[in-house]
């Protein structure tokens, strides 16, 4: 598996777009699965991933990495041909930037343009080196630097140019046979500060009140006056005599 491939077709680029499809790479580039094995972490019936990693197989952008018995059938588990991918500007070839049109060193619009040809330029040359089975010889420097002023980074931009410069005079040699033409970009923009995850609140259990018992109201037993029970023998004794 690549680390990194640029998908130039605009077919395939279509493809990688399609938000199930682009799940599936995803979950495809952290190992080996079966549409059966996807159907359960996407959410699809498997017959629906299999016809989405088909399309996905059809343009490259997954490969068979084997096949295994289960019951009485024979699962094909599939793999993502790259951990990531770009889309080249040459998916959008009529309208891709041309940093040729203009020339502003100090305008985002014309780096955002440089960048997309480097893009571009070095995902033809590693489509081609890979079918000539050849090496490909770049390099890449990465850093960061906090100026304290504008100031201080207008000298920096200044002292940059005239460095590089005075390279690309020192080793250029236009007539030299067998020499090969190179490119160098060079970029100085801010940095992009990491994007926020949004916080995830707990969820709120539901409150569960106590069940109120309904009131149990003494029964109230039937009263007695005062000396009823005395004339209710008194009553009895008079029968008795009679």
């Amino acid at each position: 598996m690549l680390d990194v491939t640029v998908i130039e077709d605009p077919e395939a680029a279509a493809v990688s777009l399609d938000p199930i499809r682009a799940r599936l790479l995803a979950e495809l580039a952290a190992g080996p699965a079966s549409a059966a094995m996807l159907a359960g972490k996407v959410g699809l019936p498997r017959q629906k991933v299999n016809y989405h990693l088909k399309a996905l197989e059809r343009h490259g952008l997954v490969e068979l990495a084997g096949e295994r018995r289960k019951g009485n059938v024979t699962e094909r588990l599939m793999r993502a041909t790259a951990a990531s991918y770009v889309i080249s500007p040459l998916a959008l070839a009529p309208v891709q930037p041309d940093p040729d049109r203009f020339r502003d060193q100090l305008s985002a619009r014309w780096l955002l343009a440089l960048g997309a040809r480097l893009v571009r330029d070095v995902g033809s040359l590693l489509t081609g080196a890979a079918k000539a089975r050849k090496g490909l010889a770049t390099y890449a420097l990465d850093g960061e630097v906090r100026f304290a002023s504008a100031a201080d980074r207008a000298a920096f931009v200044q002292e940059l140019t005239a460095g590089v410069s005075a390279l690309i005079r020192k080793y250029d040699a236009p007539e030299a046979e067998g020499g090969r033409d190179h490119r160098i970009v060079v970029a100085v923009h801010p940095a992009v500060k990491p994007r926020a995850e949004p916080a995830v609140e707990p969820r709120a259990e539901p409150a569960v009140e106590p069940r109120a018992e309904p009131a149990v109201e003494p029964r109230a037993e039937p009263a007695v006056e005062p000396g009823a029970e005395v004339r209710s023998q008194a009553r009895n004794t008079e029968s008795d005599s009679e």
